[in-house]
């Protein structure tokens, strides 16, 4: 039955995938950093955050993460790759001079087609390069997954340079090959979201982040986070979010509490 839900999953994804061929190069997602022009042919985000976590899974402790995001214009709208170097000691004050190297990732992501709204997809993949292995999870892992923004109507008070949007995303997440030894992974996670910018400067976001992890017998976790940030430049941006668990223990992707700093480079 799990594989089954995991092979469904992939297929989504395939049939979704298919639709980047007749979608209209006009259709984007609304992305932090909010790289708008299109005058060339990719832009650059350097991220580097750092995060306290207490009471995480395998890959949610207190950890440093540099990640690099290649924006393109085409079939193909993101190239990432992410690198964490989570803490040897792995409570939530953590030791930032004592760091080893985390599963590293890397997401493609396909340009937006529109089923009534815009609908953009992605395709994940983790590797177990964790050194040493007990910071990562030992296996290999692939996440196809689908996202949604919507630009939110305001008043007539508020001004046009301020926006609502609501954001719906679905990841399903699985490993398929690995260390024997370690738990396989099969769980699908869902982010919903709610994100107020003012002026093109400061934004907030609100997200819950439920999780159902079919190694668990359907068991059910989420989370909860709050993210105000500030874009400084055009191309500089910083920001601090801060979580809590809602319910669930033990469920992947999920923690007691989280405080993340980052900043971010866009050129």
């Amino acid at each position: 039955m799990i594989r089954k839900r995991s092979c469904f999953s992939i297929i989504v994804f395939v049939i979704c995938f298919s639709g980047q061929l007749f979608a209209d190069s006009g259709d984007s997602l609304i992305n932090r950093g909010h790289i708008e022009k299109k005058d060339r042919k990719f832009r650059v985000k350097i991220e580097l955050k750092r995060e306290f976590t207490n009471r995480g899974t395998p890959e949610e402790t207190t950890k440093t993460s540099l990640r690099t995001d290649f924006l393109l214009h085409g079939v193909v709208t993101l190239i990432r790759l992410e690198i964490p170097f989570p803490d040897q000691t792995s409570d939530f004050e953590g030791s930032l001079f004592n760091p080893g190297l985390g599963d590293i990732k890397t997401r493609v992501g396909f340009r937006a087609f529109r089923l009534g709204i815009p609908i953009a997809s992605f395709i994940e993949l983790t590797f177990p390069t964790a050194s040493p292995s007990d910071l990562g999870t030992g296996k290999y892992q692939c996440s196809p997954g689908l996202r949604t923004s919507i630009r939110l109507s305001k008043p007539d008070s508020v001004p046009q340079k301020n926006k609502f949007t609501f954001d719906v995303q679905v990841q399903q997440v699985f490993s398929y090959a690995g260390d024997t030894s370690r738990k396989d992974i099969n769980y699908t996670k869902f982010e919903i979201s709610f994100r107020y910018t003012w002026n093109k400067k400061v934004w907030l976001k609100l997200a819950v982040k439920p999780v159902l992890d079919w190694e668990q017998s359907c068991s059910t976790g989420a989370v909860m986070e709050f993210e105000p940030g500030w874009y400084i430049s055009r191309h500089w941006s910083i920001w601090i979010l801060g979580g809590m668990r809602l319910w669930g223990s033990s469920i992947p992707s999920t923690y007691d509490k989280r405080l993340t700093i980052g900043a971010a480079f866009s050129f």
